[in-house]
């Protein structure tokens, strides 16, 4: 006998009471994997420190403005507004990424039903994406990266909404998605520029047709307009950060070490989905309105590839693979292999996911690690430790606050009055800022990104304590170098431990003669 129809268009059972509609089913899955997920961060986030970029925000958002020298401006009003409401602890700064995690872990599900996906298609979509090693990692420790995974996954939607209504009404919610997403990182417009390259390679072209395109890339640049004004008032500095990060700091990666690296830094358990979910998105007959998916990818994977970015800039596509993925894995005909799927992916997040967050005590971290023989691929160049970048820099700041102000206190207290702490690196100098005032120590200066525009203070010179810059710079300028200690930090990078301490008096040439000396964009 058929079963009922209701006026939805939902079929129910025609006894029993225990009926739930698949909706409904499937939101209870995908909202329980992003509730394991809040679970997760909130029971290790605050394992460790705060990351360095977490200070240097923090420093930031004491700063509003509409740009600095290596982001936009949108996550450090995102962070000024968090201190506000609920101040500095861990907890709190990290509760936006937190939340933003969780949610894209729905959205991930979500996205898989949009490309026909079941049941079993969205759950198993958000448990990978739940175990990526990345965006484990991102919901670990405030940054703009957090958000910009939200902001892709969003455009993504929009797109496949496009797709399948055919109604260009949707090129302007994808214009102003992409243009408050550029104001907190600026790859979303590689997004943007894939998917409608991806649109204007397949029949799907004729959306294009449409005003509407014009009129949101219109609307987009005017939304980004208020920080195109501030790189133009102060110079363009981020053009110049990008450039000496290319050529300096960032690990240049050949395709093949690239691609490599995408599997190692999303989970290898994941990439046998996202892989079937690539293949079913450019070849797959079921998929081929949702093409322009597939080449997204492809395109911005040449892109990076190209400029020698950061594999995990990347990042950001792979909901849209894993959620194509999913929906070829739902229409395998063997039961046992979609429950192997299943499991295969929560053994890869307890294995290997585990080890992208700060899960484990720090000793027991590298022993495993050294057990296993997993080694991170090395983003930047220095940035080599027992543990990867992302962890090993979330200790030693305080104790190098700490060193830094037995210094400052043996100074005779004239000198005190008249000290300056100067740092290497934006790190080391957000550090001093948020811990110092519990040392007594003042603001610290350094040339290094934004704290160059943000000027010496007032520093005359006289007596400066430093960190962070070798000796024999220091005294091609000071009459007087002295070393005074030095910083052990153990798990942190090898360039922040056994760490110098000087104290420099009597600067050989005015303050506005060295400052733009210090200047230093990577």
């Amino acid at each position: 006998m058929p079963e009922p129809i209701t006026r939805t268009g939902v079929k129910t059972r025609a006894a029993g009471n225990d009926f739930r509609p698949p909706g409904q089913t499937v939101v209870t899955v995908v909202v329980g994997l992003a509730l394991v997920k809040l679970l997760i961060h909130f029971s290790t986030n605050g394992n460790y420190g705060y990351f360095r970029d977490e200070l240097y925000y923090i420093a930031c958002s004491d700063h509003l403005a509409w740009g600095y020298v290596d982001q936009p401006p949108l996550s450090i009003a995102i962070l000024a507004v968090t201190r506000a409401l609920l101040g500095d602890s861990i907890f709190a700064i990290r509760l936006p990424v937190v939340l933003c995690g969780a949610l894209c872990v729905v959205l991930t599900g979500l996205l898989a039903r949009l490309l026909g996906g079941g049941r079993y298609a969205q759950g198993l979509a958000a448990l990978a994406y739940l175990v990526t090693a990345t965006t484990l990692a991102m919901a670990s420790f405030f940054s703009m990266n957090a958000f910009d995974l939200l902001f892709w996954l969003l455009c993504m939607h929009i797109v496949v909404r496009l797709l399948q209504s055919g109604d260009t009404r949707w090129w302007l919610l994808l214009a102003v998605v992409a243009g408050v997403g550029m104001l907190n990182k600026y790859s979303v417009a590689f997004c943007v520029i894939g998917l409608i390259t991806g649109v204007a390679l397949t029949p799907s072209r004729h959306l294009m047709r449409s005003g509407r395109l014009v009129v949101g890339g219109g609307l987009a640049a005017l939304l980004f307009l208020p920080h195109l004004w501030w790189e133009a008032a102060n110079g363009f500095p981020t053009s110049e950060f990008i450039r000496n990060a290319t050529a300096h700091k960032i690990v240049a990666m050949s395709p093949a070490a690239f691609f490599t690296a995408q599997v190692v830094e999303n989970n290898p358990f994941t990439a046998p989905l996202w892989l079937a979910g690539l293949g079913s998105l450019l070849f797959a007959p079921r998929l081929r309105r949702f093409r322009p998916l597939g080449l997204m990818y492809l395109i911005v994977f040449l892109i990076l590839v190209l400029q020698q970015a950061k594999p995990y800039y990347l990042a950001p596509a792979y909901p849209a693979l894993l959620a194509a993925g999913a929906v070829a894995a739902e229409r395998l005909r063997w039961r046992w292999v979609r429950v192997a799927a299943a499991v295969w992916l929560v053994l890869g997040g307890v294995t290997v996911g585990t080890l992208a967050i700060p899960a484990l005590p720090p000793a027991t971290y590298v022993s495993v690690i050294e057990l296993l023989g997993v080694k991170a691929p090395q983003e930047e160049r220095g940035h080599t430790a027992a543990m990867p970048q992302v962890l090993a820099d979330r200790f030693g700041w305080e104790n190098m606050t700490a060193t830094i102000a037995r210094v400052y206190h043996a100074l005779p207290a004239e000198q005190q009055a008249r000290a300056a702490i100067l740092a290497g690196n934006y790190g080391e100098a957000a550090a001093v800022d948020f811990f110092g005032p519990r040392y007594g120590l003042p603001k610290a200066i350094s040339g290094h990104n934004n704290y160059w525009l943000w000027g010496p203070h007032g520093t005359t010179g006289a007596v400066v304590i430093v960190v962070g810059i070798p000796e024999a710079d220091l005294e091609k300028y000071f009459a007087g170098v002295d070393r005074s200690d030095t910083i052990i930090s153990p798990y942190a990078l090898p360039f922040e431990t056994n760490l110098p301490v000087y104290v420099c008096r009597d600067l050989r040439i005015p303050i506005e003669q060295a400052w733009p000396l210090l200047r230093q964009f990577i």
